[in-house]
């Protein structure tokens, strides 16, 4: 039987007990951080990156007072092992973190992580988590057990139930609901982070929204199914699209909108095989599973006012645990020493008043197996391909396949062979970063 919720704002504040380590002052120069985190959008998904049907003003909006980024990149192409680094700031490859958790495994993030909730709320920040988790479902590896305050969202994947095994909505370690009513999740997301953004207004916080679709099964609210002429995929695009602006408007009617970084992206590429009831990656090839660029190339959009600049479109290729790094230092946050980050600080890209830094490698690794290909400036380089609906194009003694993703972004034409000195270059880059990766471990989850 499927068991209904009604939405109830906590009326008293949590205490701010040992967190409140710094100073008031101090702790008021210190900027929010609030992360909205889509299942399986697509690159092209969004009217502001092209989507002819699909209307997204409020995401539009925020891109034009903020900045659009044509290169953001997910960490992985499968939704656990993009959450992980995301929140770790490291290739899931480094520790063989599982691309996607089940919900009968034990397995989930291990204690000694330091993810960049504990990062924040050792720094004095309130921490909390609207929305999907999918970190894993024992008590250990719930949020509240790695650094957020509060909760409420799914532990894993909204498909992920069944008769034996309903779906459950948890608020902290907590069970509020079994098989929920889908269609009232992102509503219940976004009245929780303004609730919390209200209470926590006095002190610097981080709200993570990661929302649970459009992942399928595809369940729009009531004030937004069948309004999309895209179907009911565009119908839960937009009511996310709804919510951003939402929490954008709670920002500023609070005053809190020039001390506020919103950051918008997806865990990974579009699910292509479910067809209508999937995304578009738009003039990328591949989707969601595939190391081609349609797979981990995502939808990125900064808005903080006054802090970033207007209208502006960031080039450089970036990618969520950018973010991770980026947060700790915009915190005052020390970042872990004990183990190798995968991401850079990138706020010289968000404020365009310093010299932009140089290009570094990005590696792009399936869901399981070792690295298939790295991007450095312009150049990708492919060393293994995969995937049936590729080998029409490519075949396997064709490798490896260079492609300048500035001219060719959707990756036609390979051309390894009028430029060895760059296939050499990216060859050198990949020889050394697993080479590194065998040496670094320092936590294994194989």
């Amino acid at each position: 039987m499927k068991t209904w919720f009604l939405y109830i704002g906590w009326c008293f504040p949590m205490l701010l007990g040992a967190h409140g380590m710094y100073p008031q002052g101090e702790l008021s120069d210190r900027p929010n951080i609030v992360i909205l985190f889509c299942d399986d959008l697509g690159y092209g998904d969004l009217s502001g990156f092209g989507h002819p049907t699909i209307k997204t003003p409020n995401l539009d909006r925020m891109a034009t007072e903020g900045m659009k980024f044509t290169s953001f990149y997910a960490a992985s192409p499968k939704c656990s092992a993009s959450r992980y680094a995301l929140l770790t700031g490291r290739l899931p490859a480094r520790t063989g973190f599982p691309a996607v958790l089940g919900p009968r495994q034990d397995l989930g993030i291990h204690p000694s992580e330091r993810t960049l909730s504990e990062g924040l709320k050792k720094a004095g920040y309130a921490t909390a988590i609207f929305g999907k988790w999918h970190l894993g479902r024992n008590r250990e590896h719930l949020p509240l057990q790695n650094g957020f305050d509060e909760f409420t969202g799914l532990p894993y994947s909204n498909d992920m139930n069944s008769s034996e095994r309903p779906l459950p909505l948890l608020q902290g370690n907590d069970t509020l609901a079994l098989d929920p009513d889908q269609s009232q999740l992102t509503v219940l997301y976004t009245e929780r982070a303004v609730d919390f953004i209200q209470r926590k207004k006095g002190r610097p916080f981080f709200v993570y929204i990661p929302y649970t679709m459009p992942h399928v099964p595809l369940h729009p609210g009531k004030t937004f199914a069948g309004k999309s002429i895209r179907g009911t995929y565009g119908d839960v695009v937009e009511e996310i699209d709804w919510s951003a602006g939402v929490i954008m408007e709670a920002l500023t009617n609070l005053g809190l909108e020039k001390n506020t970084l919103v950051f918008f992206t997806s865990d990974n590429g579009p699910w292509l095989v479910k067809r209508e009831r999937g995304g578009s990656a738009g003039l990328l090839r591949g989707g969601k599973g595939s190391t081609w660029e349609g797979g981990m190339r995502v939808p990125g959009i900064a808005w903080w006012p006054e802090t970033v600049p207007k209208g502006h479109l960031a080039m450089e290729a970036c990618n969520t645990m950018d973010l991770y790094v980026t947060a700790l230092k915009l915190a005052g946050a020390a970042l872990p020493e004990e183990r190798r980050l995968d991401g850079r600080d990138i706020q010289a890209i968000l404020t365009r008043e310093e010299e932009m830094p140089g290009p570094k490698p990005f590696f792009y690794y399936p869901p399981r197996g070792t690295v298939h290909a790295v991007r450095k400036g312009p150049w990708k380089l492919h060393v293994q391909i995969q995937g049936k609906e590729h080998l029409a194009y490519f075949k396997e003694e064709e490798l490896p396949l260079l492609f300048n993703l500035d001219s060719d972004p959707s990756e036609t034409y390979n051309v390894a062979m009028a430029h060895p000195e760059v296939v050499q270059d990216l060859s050198y880059e990949l020889n050394t970063h697993t080479q590194h990766l065998k040496d670094e471990i320092t936590i294994s989850y194989k």
